[in-house]
């Protein structure tokens, strides 16, 4: 990956959508056909209400990729089909703010094959589910994406089902690699003083079990 389309991602995720569509089509001016690079384009034009020219770039890339799974999907979304499909995307500038205890970015395990992990777009809405003690995150369309950590699951099936909400996104999507940013939207009064998540939770449960051990030593 170039610097520049680095850079381009890095300032969409600080939510500064005007830049990254002037980085995106800095890029294009030397390549136009980029696919990835028309794709984050239209989505950035998306985000700032700019549905015309969101349409006409999806397009452009479906000039190229007749196929291209996100740029199908988003036309679809933007009603080009007029189907009426409930909007993924829920878009803020401070969407990625972290917030100690309420926040979370997590790399999902035992994720869905690459060919619907490509579908997937930067911001888009995921879904929390718990299935057979585990939570499972699935698109719009309840497909599944993949799974929580059992570490991060389980401490979390206790607060779903006790009420807190949570909304979670796609942060980054490649491969077979899902990253997704949970965050705490309201919790339960029983909860008032439980934060959802715990900073360094393993590294202390590790020491506190390698000291027990240490102390059974000196016994």
């Amino acid at each position: 990956m170039t610097p520049l389309k680095n850079q381009a991602i890095q300032i969409a995720l600080t939510g500064d959508w005007h830049k990254a569509i002037a980085l995106n089509q800095e890029i294009l001016l030397e390549d136009p056909k980029d696919i990835d690079t028309l794709n984050r384009l239209a989505f950035a034009y998306t985000i700032i209400g700019n549905t015309k020219e969101a349409k006409e770039t999806y397009q452009r890339v479906l000039e190229i990729d007749s196929a291209n799974p996100i740029a199908l999907k988003n036309l679809k979304r933007l009603g080009l089909t007029g189907a009426k499909t409930k909007p993924a995307l829920h878009i803020a500038t401070n969407m990625f703010l972290e917030e100690s205890g309420k926040t979370k970015i997590v790399t999902l395990v035992n994720t869905a094959p690459s060919q619907m992990i490509k579908t997937l777009q930067m911001g888009q809405l995921l879904y929390l589910c718990i299935k057979r003690s585990k939570i499972f995150v699935q698109d719009e369309q309840k497909q599944f994406v993949g799974m929580l950590p059992d570490d991060i699951g389980r401490r979390l099936i206790t607060f779903l089902e006790g009420g807190n909400v949570y909304e979670s996104y796609v942060k980054s999507a490649h491969d077979h690699e899902v990253i997704i940013f949970i965050k705490e939207v309201e919790r339960a009064k029983k909860f008032k003083n439980q934060p959802s998540f715990l900073f360094g939770e393993k590294t202390k449960l590790a020491l506190s079990v390698s000291k027990k051990n240490q102390d059974s030593d000196e016994e």
